[in-house]
């Protein structure tokens, strides 16, 4: 029997950990089951709709955080030029055009491969890169979608480096 033949026991579930950091960090959540939890999170652009997910088939922990943006159909082409080339700058996760309804998905999952469990630091982590690349790329969707830029123009006007604050 080879190692992936193994059965591994995992001491606790991986969302009872997501909902207690989600407890200690004062995050607006509801589990929706023992494999999910939803957490809504104010951004500086939008709030955002986190989900947290266990796939046990993948032993993998999933987030998806989801822009309250539909992508009109004449924008479309456009905006999938962005997704790729947001893709190609981000070292976690990934954007994706969700084709139920059109909007926009940040998805990232997290292995746990082996029984392992995830921490505090980790899981907030996830929350974290799942927050602070949408809060980044936001705008640049909005800029495609609602002011007719080029997905180019768009990552141009959000991505500059400022300093101080006004």
């Amino acid at each position: 029997m080879g190692m992936s033949d193994s059965t591994f026991e995992r001491n606790s579930h991986p969302v009872d950990a997501v909902e207690q950091v989600a407890n200690f960090k004062e995050w607006n959540f509801e589990r929706q089951g023992e494999d999910e939890i939803s957490i809504l999170v104010q951004g500086i652009w939008t709030d955002y709709s986190v989900s947290i997910s266990w796939m046990e088939d993948f032993e993998a922990l999933h987030i998806a955080s989801a822009f309250d943006m539909r992508i009109p159909e004449k924008r479309l082409i456009e905006t999938m030029r962005l997704l790729s080339i947001v893709n190609e700058q981000m070292l976690f996760g990934h954007f994706e055009l969700w084709a139920q309804d059109g909007s926009v998905i940040y998805r990232h999952a997290m292995p746990l491969s082996g029984g392992a469990g995830a921490n505090d630091a980790q899981i907030e982590c996830l929350v974290e890169n799942a927050l602070t690349s949408c809060e980044r790329y936001f705008q640049a969707f909005q800029f495609v979608v609602w002011a007719g830029k080029s997905a180019t123009e768009a990552l141009d006007s959000v991505l500059f480096d400022t300093v101080g604050e006004a």
